[in-house]
């Protein structure tokens, strides 16, 4: 079964906008815990403008299942990390005012940075990942940071899949190829949604997590909550 980290960012974004604490972030985290869902997974940005920092510390002891901290590796992240010690560490290579993650490292020229940032965090006993596209010398190069795991950023697969889900879906078959071929654990995320997930996971071989928040968040609209995180659930079966 591969497991469904939920991101809660957009909980915290809607809570931010009327101020106050409805809806509560690590109440709807406890709930999406109990619908079914493996893990929680959020994206704290300097700017706090969802996540804040005193959510990550709240909802620390309260998730149960894995907890995954995604974010660019400054020091302000990696003392949140090293503080709080989540399940799994994503690192993204975003600016501190991009909207959303929409690309993935260039590993070979920040080779000495990511492996010092992946040495850290596996000393803490943090499970680390590295955030990549389909490029396959890049992943390559990714597994000699040390890294555990890579997450595949799906935006181009989202992006294509409408048109030809064959051809959308054939870079991340070889990607998943090779990150096994040199012991590289497998997530994906980005843009994966109920149209197009079932048909990701079954034509990416090796596929051990994926982290979805918007497109999930906005079908529970219209679905519920836990019906939502069921549905989703279902396309991973």
């Amino acid at each position: 079964m591969i497991n469904l980290s939920v991101n809660v960012n957009k909980i915290a974004t809607l809570r931010n906008a009327r101020g106050g604490n409805i809806p509560n972030v690590q109440q709807v985290a406890m709930d999406i815990e109990r619908f079914g869902a493996d893990g929680i997974t959020v994206h704290p940005r300097p700017d706090e403008r969802h996540i804040r920092r005193s959510d990550v510390y709240a909802l620390r002891p309260l998730v149960r299942t894995e907890f995954n901290i995604e974010g660019y590796p400054s020091e302000q992240f990696m003392e949140l990390v090293l503080a709080v010690r989540p399940t799994q560490a994503t690192l993204v290579p975003d600016a501190p005012t991009a909207l959303t993650s929409s690309a993935g490292w260039n590993v070979e020229p920040n080779m000495e940075f990511l492996t010092g940032i992946v040495d850290r965090l596996k000393e803490a006993g943090v499970r680390t990942s590295i955030f990549v596209g389909t490029d396959l010398d890049n992943i390559r190069a990714a597994a000699r940071t040390g890294a555990d795991r890579v997450e595949l950023y799906t935006g181009p697969f989202a992006e294509e899949f409408e048109n030809d889900p064959e051809r959308a879906v054939a870079p991340f078959t070889a990607a998943a190829l090779t990150a096994h071929s040199v012991g590289l654990g497998l997530n994906a995320g980005h843009d994966l949604s109920l149209k197009n997930l079932k048909f990701f996971q079954q034509h990416v071989p090796h596929l051990m997590e994926v982290s979805i928040g918007h497109a999930l968040i906005a079908d529970a609209l219209y679905l519920g909550l836990e019906a939502t995180v069921k549905a989703y659930k279902e396309c991973l079966k």
